[in-house]
């Protein structure tokens, strides 16, 4: 699916329209009646943010600029109020809807159009009446002297690829097996331009990853490891940046078995961050931004079999370490370190990996962040925290102490897999510390990446948090 977002010239008076203002002294321009006026003065003085008006042979809209003096605070609920207007679109049927603000400020018109955007995904491909339950808004019209082209362009492709990362994490494991996996991003690299190249089991096998090997021994599906590449001529980064995801399309925690309901039921979702590394790709090789990423996603899931993996097992790592397996479902750690060992052959600049990797990080601050921890300096910290507030895909950074790693200590390996109960996602990124030698920084997407009912903008299921963000951090890189 998706919504197409166009610049036009000017306002039309037979379509609905939706106008962005800080006064309804503003309006008087838009074909409203004395009466309509005089109603919206009202309205605004009783402070009502949104008012609708039916004026028959169209809808006119209003929406009133939230008075905050953070613009990030704004802009987000500016998105966050555009997801309302749903209500009023499908119930009547408006397919096309025009925006303008009143003020021509193009950046607070781009983040309504994206919160209006993106709260209309929809996942509808199980459904026998699915024309049925389709929302009824096709396309966003902008106008706007100061916006650009290639700006329209941009919101586009960013909107689809969030959609897209949606969609990847909606698909039920009976659909988006390994194999699956592969096609989907060999498809998106077909339509977006980077390339693509993936090693099987016995290229994986020469390569040592015994993580991704152990993982996979309970399935029936051999292991993939897909590697990603945009190097545009233009590239203002000699040195790659490298983006690790963790692509397991269903996670059963394997011998120790997740406790059903509520823990495995949505297991379909543990490849969150393998969606996030793709649809990320996809935007900047469609926008064609001048900086070099390489992407790194291993691929398997992790079920049990007579060959499976247990509790007490021994592995050696890609790069040598050996681990003792004390917790079969702490496995994305795992695929994640021969990745991020993997990742050195590139002589990064800069690695990010992005995982729903612990339930301690979703519990600790919920859907309304990403915990972050990692070697990078504060400098990229603060440029992606920035980038973090910039989209509302805000970055919470989690202490990383040193002292944290006696509590991966083995007694007859060089570590453990797990920490114990005790800071469990900051355990879990102290283990992946092992596999880099380069400025890194852990994403742990647990909370946000799904969501169980509408919030706001995001919808029911993958919500695709990451891709915009990484996207607006390697835009200003």
């Amino acid at each position: 699916m998706s919504i197409n977002i166009s610049k036009q010239a000017s306002v039309k008076d037979n379509e609905a329209l939706i106008v962005l203002t800080d006064s309804s002294e503003l309006l008087k321009g838009f074909q409203l009646t004395d009466n309509e006026l005089s109603y919206i003065k009202k309205a605004q003085e009783r402070k009502e943010k949104f008012i609708a008006i039916n004026q028959y042979k169209r809808w006119v809209f209003v929406q009133f600029i939230p008075d905050k003096d953070d613009d990030n605070l704004k802009r987000e609920e500016l998105r966050r109020s555009a997801a309302k207007l749903k209500s009023y679109l499908n119930p009547n049927n408006i397919e096309q809807i025009q925006i303008v603000e009143t003020n021509n400020n193009k950046q607070l018109l781009l983040d309504y159009t994206e919160g209006l955007a993106l709260s209309h995904y929809q996942f509808l491909k199980y459904f026998e009446d699915k024309e049925d339950k389709k929302n009824s808004l096709e396309s966003i019209k902008l106008i706007n002297d100061d916006l650009k082209e290639h700006e329209v362009k941009e919101l586009s492709i960013l909107v689809e690829s969030v959609f897209s990362a949606r969609t990847f994490v909606n698909e039920p494991h009976s659909f988006l097996d390994t194999k699956q996996m592969v096609k989907e991003v060999k498809a998106l690299s077909e339509q977006s331009g980077f390339k693509l190249e993936v090693l099987e089991k016995r290229q994986i096998e020469s390569l040592k990853m015994g993580g991704v090997l152990a993982v996979n021994k309970g399935s029936k599906i051999p292991p993939r490891f897909i590697i990603l590449s945009w190097t545009p001529e233009n590239a203002k980064n000699a040195k790659p940046i490298v983006l690790v995801g963790k692509g397991i399309v269903y996670d059963t925690g394997g011998y120790s078995l997740k406790p059903t309901a509520d823990s495995m039921d949505y297991m379909k979702s543990d490849m969150g961050g393998a969606a996030i590394v793709a649809t990320t790709m996809a935007a900047i090789s469609k926008a064609k931004l001048p900086v070099k990423v390489i992407g790194l996603i291993p691929v398997t899931d992790n079920a049990i079999g007579p060959n499976a993996y247990v509790p007490g097992d021994v592995i050696t790592m890609h790069n040598g370490k050996t681990v003792e397996v004390l917790n079969t479902d702490a496995e994305g750690r795992l695929i994640l370190a021969d990745a991020l060992s993997y990742a050195k052959k590139y002589d990064p600049e800069l690695v990010f990996d992005l995982a729903t990797l612990t339930g301690a990080a979703a519990f600790a601050i919920g859907h309304y962040g990403i915990v972050a921890m990692g070697t990078a300096s504060d400098d990229t910290f603060n440029e992606l925290t920035n980038s973090g507030d910039c989209t509302s895909e805000r970055i919470v950074r989690f202490p990383f102490w040193d002292d944290y790693k006696e509590l991966l200590k083995s007694s007859i390996a060089d570590m453990k897999n797990i920490g114990g109960r005790v800071a469990g996602a900051i355990t879990a990124g102290k283990f992946l510390e092992y596999y880099v030698d380069y400025p890194w920084i852990h994403l742990d997407i647990a909370g946000p990446s799904y969501v169980h009912k509408n919030i706001h903008y995001y919808t029911t299921g993958g919500t695709g948090v990451g891709t915009r963000l990484l996207f607006d951090f390697l835009k200003k890189y």
